[in-house]
């Protein structure tokens, strides 16, 4: 792994160790080395085994630190794996899929939504929907390009006596489907309960080799002959979009004894049509809920040649 980024996490991790700690960003840039280079173990698994062995060292409980965090509003969460303090409203309870959860559903404040999920083993207090909380010492999260917080034992919860009006950011967009983008198709993903990456070479940033949950999804750019927007399309919508389901797909890379004949399939169907698209906007993502292919408003040749040069 690139020097300068061991170093700027070894640098992240030495200002998370207590005073008791008696190592130099120096030293835990050597660990992260050996742990990443040498044993080809995931980043964040060694960053956590590096903090763990230092609080042990110190008898210091690494959840009970205090974190800086920033409040923000929940439409600039753009990156995963950042500790925040967020205020919003609980906008709705979903039914949890998975014993592993207490509560998942929908926070919203003045930008608008975001997904939470608060684990059993946190044990943490009842939220209760169309009550405002301020939410200090939350995580971030993403899948598929959409993002999420969640809770932990070390969140602080605080019940607000005020209300919030929730804004809406779904937005609509038009035009060509000029490119699809590398992660489009049938992937994998990891088979963790409390984790949805995309494996890379069998293997997860997080939680190492592992031998994956199968999804369909497409990465794609959209142009309306001005400007351009990248979009992402999840199983339900791609397969609304290119009439392909999952189990085809997966029988199609099957007979083919390669996946990416699924991506050919999809550029094939897709590629140059006019759509028109409707979803949230997070981070450089339009996340596409709602799709309808339109009458071509103009000539696609022009933005396909366009997409080259991208």
């Amino acid at each position: 792994m690139n020097d300068t980024k061991l170093h700027d996490h070894a640098q992240d991790i030495h200002e998370e160790l207590p005073d008791a700690a008696d190592v130099s960003s120096d030293e835990i840039q050597q660990r992260l080395t050996t742990l990443v280079d040498d044993y080809q173990v995931p980043l964040e698994e060694a960053r956590r085994t590096i903090l763990s062995t230092y609080f042990n060292e110190t008898d210091t409980d690494s959840e009970t630190l205090d974190r800086d965090n920033e409040h923000v509003d929940l439409n600039t969460i753009n990156e995963a794996e950042q500790w925040v303090d967020i205020t919003a409203k609980l906008v709705d309870l979903w039914e949890p899929q998975n014993d592993a959860i207490a509560q998942v559903g929908l926070l919203g404040d003045e930008t608008g939504t975001i997904k939470f999920t608060k684990w059993a083993k946190s044990d943490l207090p009842k939220l209760t929907e169309g009550h405002v909380y301020t939410l200090e010492n939350v995580v971030t999260d993403e899948y598929q390009g959409q993002y999420s917080v969640k809770l932990n034992r070390t969140t602080n919860i605080q019940q607000l006596e005020q209300t919030i009006e929730v804004g809406d950011n779904t937005t609509t967009a038009e035009g060509a489907l000029i490119d699809i983008q590398t992660g489009s198709g049938l992937i994998k993903r990891c088979p963790n309960p409390d984790c949805t990456r995309v494996l890379q070479n069998g293997r997860c940033s997080e939680h190492g080799e592992a031998e994956g949950d199968f999804d369909l999804r497409i990465k794609a750019v959209l142009d309306d002959g001005t400007t351009v927007q990248e979009v992402i399309f999840d199983q339900e919508t791609t397969e609304q979009l290119t009439g392909i389901t999952l189990q085809q797909a997966q029988q199609r890379a099957m007979d083919a004894l390669d996946t990416s004949v699924v991506t050919d399939d999809i550029r094939e169907l897709v590629l140059g049509n006019y759509y028109q698209l409707k979803g949230p906007i997070l981070g450089r993502y339009l996340l596409v809920n709602e799709v309808e292919q339109c009458e071509t408003m103009h000539d696609p040749g022009p933005l396909l040649v366009r997409a080259r040069s991208l």
